[in-house]
């Protein structure tokens, strides 16, 4: 492992979970590349097949419509932060960080012992998140969510807001999600549904490129990962589902 002193708490935090699974990943534009070509194979060659989605002209239509879900979602609420059960101190994983409007607002609400990691696969997303971002318990990692680069149990809550419905492969990347979280530690998702406001208008459009969940969908993907305490919010267009891993 590359050891390097310049990074900050939060990133210098990064590298050391990564380093239990062998990567050493690159600093660029102020966050940490975990998908260059490994040995191991935690990432493998459908990294680049999504990283090409999100550079072309839709993926960067798909990911707008994401990041202005959750400006709608953040304008005069802090539901991410209120319903994750924030811990007093250790690692909070945001899975699908975009420009940060969800790491940072958790990083605000925790306490001042707690690392709050921003993992997305668009690495423009992630330039700018990383030269907006003033607080060095933040840190940004450009990383799949269907083969995230942690180790089992390593986090200790996780969030993901308004990206579910945009991943290739939602049930590998909640069951990522779950994997990487600690026993006793909560995972907290919010996607858009379907029987609710303008999402039940864009679910029905030809080729949107998003999937739009039923009310039930998301609770019984959680349950089916094994996490207990399963709780519901409905919230406008927008469903938050919360459940607790044993």
């Amino acid at each position: 492992m590359t050891v390097q002193t310049d990074l900050s708490p939060a990133l210098r935090r990064a590298t050391e979970l990564l380093a239990v699974r062998g990567i050493d990943p690159v600093v660029q534009d102020g966050y940490l590349d975990t998908l260059r070509p490994r040995p191991d194979g935690i990432a493998g060659a459908d990294s680049k097949g999504i990283q090409a989605l999100w550079a072309s002209k839709a993926g960067a239509g798909l990911y707008r419509f994401a990041q202005a879900l959750i400006r709608g979602v953040l304008r005069g609420s802090r539901t991410p932060a209120e319903w994750l059960v924030l811990p007093s101190e250790g690692v909070i994983l945001d899975v699908g960080s975009g420009l940060g409007h969800v790491t940072h607002v958790l990083a605000e609400r925790a306490g001042p012992d707690v690392v709050v990691l921003g993992a997305d696969i668009s690495a423009p997303m992630l330039a700018r998140a990383a030269k907006a971002c003033t607080d060095p318990r933040v840190g940004f990692l450009l990383a799949d969510a269907g083969r995230l680069p942690f180790d089992d149990g390593c986090v200790d809550g996780v969030a993901s807001t308004a990206v579910l419905q945009l991943v290739p492969d939602r049930a590998a990347a909640l069951a990522e999600m779950v994997r990487v979280l600690r026993p006793g530690g909560v995972l907290t998702v919010m996607i858009p549904s379907t029987k609710h406001g303008p999402a039940k208008l864009m679910s029905a459009l030809p080729g949107g490129g998003a999937h739009y969940f039923d009310d039930d969908e998301l609770p019984g993907m959680f349950a089916a990962n094994g996490l207990t305490d399963v709780e519901v919010r409905q919230k406008g267009s927008f469903q938050w589902v919360r459940g607790r891993k044993n």
